[in-house]
């Protein structure tokens, strides 16, 4: 995660009104000199394990739900394996500059982040005034919960929404949140901070799982369960299990880098 400061809050300026590209450690460790009793170490090293520990618990699930949302539709798993070879081919893995080129894939993630949102709830959020929503009355203080999974899956908004399908968002450019409809990772300030990282990092997992392996389900014809579990993260209520084999066309590129 990176940010931009002004170098005058800084003791070891490189000159006034440059801007410093620094990391968020940077900032917390600069700011720590004039709060030390705020910025202590073991808050930087808190906050540091909750963004680190929020990101990949919530990343690790969302590949999860796609995997297990792959095995019991097929043919977009196929249709997904072909964009990748078309556009990446087999003589290397896929990389982070080649998501630009899987409109597909980045569908199935964004379809996937519709029917699963890592945060259903999104984060409490506090009434700043008195205000009416749907006739209802909301004192200011109010703490609210945005119900996204509702909003996600409300048939008056999508069609058929409980169906798995990526193609709804390939019309969208880049898969983008359509109005308040779809809003996996928040909206305006209060949206995660994360969401750019968090769409490579399961793109990049996520499609080379695809590009490098068959997949199956265990019990052959017998659906992946996809009972919801309980958790802020919406977990599965039991851990995916699959079977894979290598493709055969990546036999000698994987082996090469075993």
């Amino acid at each position: 995660m990176e940010t931009r400061i002004d170098s005058n809050i800084s003791d070891e300026n490189e000159g006034d009104g440059v801007s410093k590209k620094m990391t968020m450690i940077d900032v917390l460790l600069l700011l720590q000199p004039n709060e030390p009793d705020y910025y202590t170490d073991k808050m930087i090293q808190g906050l540091m394990g909750v963004l680190l520990s929020a990101g990949t618990d919530t990343s690790a699930g969302t590949t999860e739900w796609a995997m297990s949302l792959l095995l019991n539709n097929p043919q977009v798993l196929k249709k997904a394996q072909a964009e990748i070879d078309i556009q990446v081919g087999q003589e290397r893995l896929m990389n982070e500059s080649d998501l630009a080129k899987l409109p597909y894939l980045h569908a199935i993630i964004v379809e996937t982040l519709r029917l699963y949102p890592a945060g259903p709830l999104l984060v409490p959020h506090e009434s700043s005034a008195d205000c009416v929503i749907g006739g209802y009355h909301i004192p200011r203080g109010t703490m609210l919960l945005v119900n996204l999974w509702a909003i996600q899956n409300d048939p008056k908004l999508w069609d058929e929404p409980n169906k798995f399908k990526p193609e709804r968002f390939e019309e969208i450019e880049g898969g983008n949140r359509d109005g308040f409809m779809l809003m996996p990772f928040g909206t305006g300030r209060r949206g995660c901070p994360g969401e750019g990282l968090a769409m490579r990092v399961v793109g990049l997992a996520l499609g080379s799982l695809i590009q490098c392996f068959e997949w199956d389900r265990m019990n052959g014809e017998e659906m992946v369960d996809m009972t919801e579990g309980t958790g802020l993260a919406l977990p599965r209520t039991h851990p995916l299990e699959a079977s894979c084999r290598t493709r055969a066309n990546m036999l000698n590129l994987l082996a090469q880098i075993i």
